[in-house]
């Protein structure tokens, strides 16, 4: 039998994303906002706020990874490709996409984010292996693409990061059913590549502030995975 996995599961997450702290989460987001809309970068503005709160390393990040400045979210909001997808050619942060999606299917903490993404705190760090999510995650991505109709799909994988041929392998064995052709690139540097590309699918924020255009892919599919813990610390 296989092992059951929860990706990026944390117990503390269910005090420290909750009641009083997840109220303080939320006005510490509204602070972190107005600091980075006057042009503080957001490490030093959510150190600064994350000391004022008393919040946990993993509070910090959360607050890192939801908000964004204004100017940021409207930057990316234009580039954000919504209809006219058929026989398009997308380019798929593969880590970024499939971890997210095994934290969903995981029941683990998602994070709301103020420019429309769905983000996860699970992290690379270097390390990955396939778990028991992993293919329902590649085939929850390969079924959202067949409906957009794209013609193409390109997933970047770190050549770094552990068990990225495996993956490979993995999806190029699912994209196999499928109808529009699917490759996989296993490269160092992804996001300096998917930086310079149109129809790029990720989460990364600074991916998004430099891509040509992207497609917000994954809350559509997140949306059709059952008792999702999803936290919204700002408003959308």
């Amino acid at each position: 039998m296989e092992k059951v996995t929860r990706r990026g599961y944390v117990k503390e997450d269910e005090k420290q994303f909750s009641g009083v702290q997840l109220e303080h989460l939320k006005e510490a987001a509204k602070d972190t906002g107005y600091l980075l809309d006057r042009g503080y970068a957001i490490k030093p503005a959510t150190t600064f706020i994350g000391n004022h709160y008393m919040f946990s390393e993993r509070q910090r990040l959360a607050l890192a990874r939801s908000v964004s400045s204004k100017e940021d979210v409207k930057k990316r909001r234009e580039k954000q490709i919504t209809r006219g997808t058929q026989k398009m050619s997308v380019h798929i942060d593969g880590f970024n996409t499939i971890i997210t999606l095994e934290v969903a299917l995981s029941g683990s903490l998602l994070l709301q984010c103020c420019d429309g993404t769905i983000r996860d705190l699970a992290g690379l760090r270097g390390t990955y292996r396939v778990i028991d999510k992993t293919k329902q995650a590649v085939y929850l991505i390969l079924n959202r693409l067949q409906e957009l109709a794209i013609g193409e799909a390109t997933f970047y994988l770190d050549a770094p990061v552990s068990n990225s041929g495996r993956l490979k392998m993995l999806i190029l064995q699912l994209a196999s059913e499928y109808d529009f052709h699917v490759s996989v690139e296993v490269i160092h540097d992804v996001d300096r590549v998917l930086e310079r590309l149109p129809g790029v699918i990720t989460g990364d924020a600074i991916i998004l502030n430099k891509c040509k255009s992207w497609i917000n892919l994954v809350p559509d599919i997140i949306s059709t995975i059952p008792d999702c813990w999803l936290v919204s610390l700002v408003d959308k």
